[in-house]
């Protein structure tokens, strides 16, 4: 009697730790690919870069590169767990295993890399200002002087501007980028400054076709890279092979003209593997 109560309490904890096992290989990446499943940081409000759509999809130059990379790691697009990942958590994200990589505006810095690795980089992108399509006065940074810039709350881009080239700038504080781009198309503001590439992806969107553009002025280089966990270096050589290959057969110049095509972004080439620009 006694040796059967042990039995079947054995049988009973030998049943959960199989249904933990079974549920945690759900739970965490294929680490080989081959079908399994990925989970990839991105950003979900950048149109261009990151963008969750109506219909729950994804899409954008950052989505673009982060399938291709999945792809030649071994994973279906089918089986891409695409999650947000904010600014501010990204580091934590890969430290945590919560992601396998990140492609979300990344721009790899000293700072960052004490933390995390990063593969690539895959765009190089630069501070620049966003002004009216019929705009005629804003030619240079200085012109921004006495000019209203829009600063998102969180970003220091229009701080930068203000401190460094023009100090008589006047600064408006908005939400987010779209209330900027009202105030914008509204002439409550004169210009909004960020990185080139987010700006070309909203006036990229069809609601803003044709009423905005990009100035040019390349204030700052934004080296974008796929951040991973500290010290895999496998998945790093992993990672820029597949960018590389992404380069060579034409699929990198295809994503640029999909995503940044109506905002005439004049993007820089490639970035060549390890080429940070300082």
């Amino acid at each position: 009697m006694q040796l059967r109560k042990v039995t079947a309490a054995s049988a009973a904890v030998l049943a959960l730790a199989l249904t933990a096992t079974a549920c945690g290989s759900d739970d965490k990446d294929d680490a080989a690919g081959g079908g399994g499943k990925i989970t990839i940081g991105i950003k979900i409000d950048q149109p261009g870069l990151g963008l969750k759509t109506k219909d729950g999809t994804f899409a954008g130059f950052d989505v673009d590169v982060a399938t291709y990379v999945a792809k030649e790691l071994g994973y279906d697009a089918k089986n891409i767990n695409f999650v947000e990942t904010k600014s501010a958590d990204r580091e934590t994200a890969i430290e945590r295993g919560d992601v396998k990589f990140i492609a979300a505006t990344y721009s790899i810095t000293d700072q960052r890399m004490e933390k995390v690795d990063f593969a690539g980089p895959y765009l190089l992108a630069h501070q620049d200002v966003l002004v009216r399509a019929d705009d005629v006065s804003i030619k240079s940074p200085e012109d921004l002087n006495d000019k209203n810039l829009c600063s998102v709350a969180g970003s220091t881009s229009a701080k930068n501007v203000k401190d460094k080239l023009a100090p008589k700038a006047e600064l408006q504080n908005y939400g987010g980028y779209s209330e900027c781009l009202t105030g914008l198309e509204n002439k409550a503001v004169d210009a909004l400054t960020t990185d080139d590439s987010i700006l070309a992806g909203y006036a990229a969107q069809d609601i803003n076709k044709g009423k905005f553009k990009l100035a040019g002025f390349k204030m700052t280089n934004e080296n974008y890279g796929i951040g991973l966990k500290k010290g895999d270096a496998d998945l790093k050589k992993k990672i820029d092979a597949a960018l590389t290959k992404m380069v060579s057969d034409g699929s990198w110049d295809k994503a640029v003209a999909d995503n940044f095509g109506p905002a005439n972004y004049k993007n820089e080439p490639a970035p060549k593997i390890g080429d940070i620009v300082k």
